[in-house]
């Protein structure tokens, strides 16, 4: 069934489902605030039987001003992803929405990305957004090399072995059927920014398909949140359909109040929603900061293709390079906050030169680096170049000649390198009366395995088929029977993500003889083992979700 037009033919039932939903945009008008078509749900059906059982709740009559079935509180990917994935039908006026997105043309990469995997791709395309990327600026990759950077044990995944192993699993060959996305691939590296100009610009194909008008309101924020009662209404528009006292109400800034049967958190580890629903959070902040930065690689050698994602385990924590382009890939490397804000100091010959070592140099060697760095960023009297350079040709002759290695990084993108704090957070509950949470309000995993966004896609598709379910079955989508059935089936398995990435990164982070010996010999084992890498891969790439 497609989420968009919300029909069951089978069944004879035409829905009709427009919903008003709040947002804020988290790129330059990061205050702005959008409120999303006016609120009216109509239902036809072909059987007198199936319109008798809706519930009179449903049937909310146009003049109920300000009275909303659905409010998303967050502008950012997951929050665009639910306002498309609910099929926002009654769209109009896009004027705004277009001056947002950008010159998709500009020749620098942002140093933002996300590693997209087959099964977000194929919820993206269900709902149309796939395939309004720009797919210039979408680059997969077929290949993935990890290792210990303490021994140096590896483990290696290549798209064509999984593949084989995958084969028969049902999602999977719904994507490699004609006419879907390339399945040929671990993931896709986007660039934010692209995945937001893409959901913005479905919402826009709407506006073609179909009449009613979006209101955008710029410059407003989400003031405060409270649980509202009939006093807050004109009493003739309400009493006469349902009781609206334990209706979330956001008060905007300019002093606008929204009632909502359903308030969707999706605004982020600092969530104001969650806050309001009184819903606690476990975790805990890592000692490190991830440095980001837009690469440009050496694309001269032979048999050059930049289809490899790289991630080199450090005491400190991993380095991750992954392909954007033929010749320019972006950087995650987690470190010390000290060290972070060293590494972004430095100047760019040294930094470039830095991360080729990080990717190469032994342990001893890099802490070495380290210490020059942080007694003296930038100093004239320490070539950060020279010295890797050196080391780089010493340990030469005892690495491994079949040892794989990332390509030269030969520059990095100006104004590209930033850092921020790694937390792992997760909400004590995902749902309460009226209110949901999604993405990084709900939870925040440590950014190893690039699955962050992904487990805020994989909400957003099982909180949008819920919704569905309960609208069909005209059950109040508000209420917390109707809702509970998203947080049974993603609360366990974000939590098992969480666990998972968490464990990996403690591991890792230990360089005690008995720890690495024990890792070391797990990563060769699982290496030779192609149906155990495969279920890995399972796991990672969203296949069963």
């Amino acid at each position: 069934m497609s989420l968009p037009a919300l029909t069951l033919k089978k069944q004879h039932v035409f829905c009709r489902f427009a919903l008003r939903t709040t947002f804020r945009y988290s790129g330059k008008l990061s205050k702005s605030l959008a409120t999303l078509s006016s609120l009216n749900t109509e239902f036809f059906s072909a059987q007198k039987q199936q319109q008798e059982r809706l519930s009179p709740f449903l049937n909310i009559k146009e003049a109920l001003e300000n009275v909303y079935d659905v409010i998303i509180v967050g502008g950012g990917i997951t929050g665009l992803a639910l306002a498309n994935a609910l099929a926002l039908i009654d769209i109009g006026n896009f004027s705004r929405i277009r001056e947002w997105r950008g010159d998709s043309a500009n020749e620098y990469y942002s140093n933002r990305v996300s590693s997209i995997t087959p099964g977000s791709a194929r919820f993206l395309k269900d709902i149309g957004v796939w395939q309004k990327l720009d797919h210039t600026r979408v680059k997969p990759y077929q290949k993935m090399v990890v290792w210990d950077g303490v021994s140096d044990a590896q483990i290696f995944f290549d798209s064509e072995n999984i593949s084989q192993a995958l084969s028969s699993l049902p999602l999977f060959q719904r994507l490699i059927k004609k006419d879907s996305i390339d399945s040929n691939s671990i993931a896709w590296i986007i660039e934010n920014s692209n995945i937001q100009h893409g959901l913005l610009s479905n919402l826009d194909h709407f506006r073609d398909k179909n009449s009613g008008k979006i209101s955008i309101f710029d410059n407003k924020k989400v003031e405060r949140i409270t649980c509202g009662n009939d006093n807050d209404f004109d009493e003739t528009k309400t009493h006469e359909f349902f009781d609206l006292s334990e209706w979330p109400i956001v008060e905007l800034d300019d002093g606008q109040k929204l009632k909502t049967r359903l308030l969707i958190g999706a605004d982020g580890i600092n969530s104001p929603v969650r806050s309001f629903a009184n819903i606690e959070t476990l975790g805990w902040d890592y000692n490190s900061h991830a440095v980001v930065a837009t690469l440009n690689i050496d694309s001269t050698t032979d048999n050059h293709i930049n289809n490899t994602a790289w991630q080199r385990f450090l005491p400190t924590g991993p380095i991750a390079m992954l392909p954007l382009h033929p010749h320019v890939s972006s950087m995650v490397w987690s470190t010390t906050p000290q060290l972070a804000a060293k590494i972004r100091q430095i100047p760019a010959d040294q930094f470039v030169e830095l991360v080729n070592g990080a990717f190469r140099l032994g342990i001893a060697d890099l802490n070495y680096l380290y210490k020059i760095i942080e007694k003296s960023p930038g100093s004239s009297d320490y070539n950060i170049g020279d010295e890797v350079k050196w080391r780089e040709s010493v340990n030469m002759n005892s690495k491994k000649s079949s040892s794989p290695v990332p390509p030269r990084v030969v520059g990095v993108q100006e104004n590209s390198r930033a850092s921020f704090p790694l937390r792992m957070r997760n909400a004590e509950c995902y749902v309460k009366n009226r209110v949901v949470l999604i993405g990084d309000a709900a939870h925040v995993i440590h950014p190893l395995a690039g699955q962050g966004l992904n487990q805020g896609i994989a909400d957003v598709e099982c909180l949008a088929k819920v919704i569905e379910r309960g609208v069909i079955n005209g059950q109040d989508i508000g209420d917390l029977h109707s809702i509970q059935e998203y947080a049974s089936n993603r609360y366990i398995k974000n939590l098992m993500m969480i666990g998972t990435v968490d464990k990996l990164h403690k591991l890792f982070s230990n360089d005690s003889a008995p720890i690495v010996w024990m890792r070391s010999l797990g990563l060769r084992m699982i290496d030779g083992l192609e149906p155990v890498k495969a279920e890995i891969m399972k796991f990672a790439m969203g296949i069963e979700r």
